[in-house]
């Protein structure tokens, strides 16, 4: 074959390779993108390392709980930018550890945000601080979450608040805010980083805590999912927020444990990275990454 005629077909092939790449790819996008969110809520379990951050999607309004760490506040924000998300109507920091509010100041900086909740603690870290200067540089005041009560996520959705149920604790992470979220007869735990004594009390306080989805509580640790609470529960779905090869051996061996024996399908971020599962009110299912 001719030198020029060989160059001919190949720069042809190179270029319908790349219009076949090209399609793929904007295939693959308009999927991702064509959620439909009208008629579904769409929950993200969003990777972000050694903390917790989930976005929910229901009714055309946008719930945001906790914000991961500092270190990935960026991805964080490029996630939800992704997603279109402009406004958030609601945003809740569980607790006021680093994993939880590490990227709160970014997200309140970038976003028009409707209400903001939060636990009554405090805490002397630089990460705080910047969360309540991001906060007050847009006149936004915390409002202090406490049990029953509820967020507006319009038609057929519910999501209540069921701790902290005192005060005071020694351990900052009982004061999570445990929300419970419904569409239709789908139904959601999420548990910021609540430990035995907290589960206890809201097993005491009678809540109906059955879900179908549950945030393990405090990246899997063995302090928290007590074998009593998790029967409570009952979850056929957990989602555990950790990040690869941590420090703290998260999810320990005996939350798994716990969880294999109730039959639950466990989702890990640290090995399936960001989760986004959704529902038409009946059904819960996973989509492909």
């Amino acid at each position: 074959m001719p030198k020029k005629t060989w160059l001919k077909y190949t720069l042809i092939c190179v270029s319908l390779i790349f219009v076949i790449v090209c399609t793929t790819i904007s295939y693959k996008s308009t999927i991702k993108t064509s959620l439909d969110l009208e008629n579904n809520m769409v929950t993200h379990f969003i990777d972000v390392g050694q903390g917790d951050c989930a976005l929910i999607q229901v009714n055309n309004k946008n719930l945001l709980i906790d914000s991961g760490t500092s270190d990935s506040k960026q991805k964080l924000i490029r996630y939800l930018k992704k997603n279109n998300i402009t406004k958030l109507d609601y945003i809740v920091a569980t607790h006021p550890h680093e994993d939880h509010i590490g990227g709160m100041a970014s997200v309140i900086k970038n976003f028009e945000v409707g209400e903001f909740y939060a636990p009554k603690a405090i805490s002397s870290t630089q990460t705080f601080n910047d969360m309540i200067d991001a906060l007050r540089s847009k006149n936004l005041k915390i409002k202090i979450a406490t049990p029953n009560i509820s967020l507006n996520l319009g038609p057929n959705a519910t999501c209540i608040m069921l701790s902290p149920n005192k005060t005071t604790y020694d351990n900052l992470n009982n004061y999570s805010c445990t929300l419970k979220i419904s569409y239709k007869n789908s139904t959601y735990l999420f548990t910021g980083d609540i430990e035995t004594q907290a589960e206890q009390e809201l097993i005491a306080n009678g809540y109906d805590l059955s879900a179908q989805v549950l945030k393990v509580a405090h990246h899997g640790s063995k302090t928290s999912s007590s074998k009593e609470f998790l029967a409570k529960v009952s979850p056929k779905i957990a989602v555990i927020s950790c990040g690869i090869d941590n420090d703290y051996g998260h999810p320990n061996r005996e939350t798994l444990d716990r969880l294999k024996r109730l039959n639950t399908i466990v989702y890990r971020t640290d090995l399936d990275k960001t989760i986004v599962l959704i529902s038409d009110g009946s059904k819960i299912k996973k989509l492909d990454n």
